[in-house]
């Protein structure tokens, strides 16, 4: 079984593949102060707790943004299944031509995401994953990444609105009933959920006026669930697209070696 790992700045997705199942999926909050010990044990007993044994695991995939603590990722993977991760980066191949002044910047998530849509969906793509920061990334049909956007996130943007507003409270993400609020709470989530609609109906608008081709736009990360429904331009969702594309990468880079 493949167990794929995809480390975001505020949480750490893990899913497992059977074949080209998911036969599971977890969720847990990114920390840079777990050490290798306590990341094999928690890897270890979310495996267990599922019925697996990590003993089950015979390859593993890693993307991540924090680069202070892939050392220790590795580490657990040797220690707790055995095994030399694939960590997404310079070298792996993805069949992905990056287009962009330093191919180095590039997030691995958005490289991996860009692979996983290509699969899915075929070109041109625009992905939008909803994550700390809202990325939009542009590829070609000819499996070129093109460059992108970024903004911060609807859960960035809500937490510095109650933290730099004194009389305004931290809210549930959620869309309201409609779009004019008639008390505070109902305010701040129009804000954040057809304000961000329309941010990035507005971006992918701009986009395709600079595109040569007419994209699917496809949705991931944590809101796009909230933000899919009332965007006008977002074509579908894919809650695991990352997951997907890192058993992408991975396979590409079995077949290879």
């Amino acid at each position: 079984m493949l167990l794929v790992i995809d480390v975001g700045n505020s949480h750490t997705v893990l899913g497992l593949f059977e074949d080209e199942v998911l036969k599971g999926r977890w969720r847990v909050n990114t920390s840079h102060y777990r050490t290798a010990d306590e990341l094999r044990v928690l890897f270890s007993m979310l495996l267990q707790l599922e019925g697996f044994s990590p003993k089950n695991v015979s390859g593993c995939c890693i993307s991540s943004v924090v680069p202070q603590i892939n050392h220790d990722l590795l580490k657990v993977c040797r220690d707790a299944f055995g095994l030399d991760a694939l960590m997404v980066g310079p070298g792996v191949k993805t069949g992905l031509a990056l287009l962009c002044d330093n191919p180095h910047e590039v997030g691995a998530d958005r490289i991996v995401n860009a692979v996983g849509a290509l699969d899915l969906c075929g070109g041109p793509l625009v992905i939008i994953d909803f994550g700390t920061a809202t990325s939009l990334d542009v590829v070609s049909a000819r499996s070129e990444w093109c460059g992108g956007v970024i903004v911060p996130g609807v859960e960035v943007s809500a937490n510095a609105l109650s933290e730099r507003c004194a009389k305004l409270p931290k809210v549930e993400i959620a869309v309201p009933p409609k779009v004019i609020g008639t008390n505070t709470v109902n305010c701040i989530r129009s804000g954040l959920t057809y304000g961000y609609a329309n941010l990035v109906d507005g971006l992918v608008g701009r986009i395709m006026e600079e595109m040569a081709e007419t994209p699917v736009v496809v949705a991931t990360g944590g809101f796009a669930k909230t933000i899919a429904p009332i965007s006008r331009r977002i074509d579908r969702v894919e809650p695991d697209l990352t997951l997907h594309g890192l058993k992408i990468v991975y396979r590409k880079n079995e077949r290879a070696s």
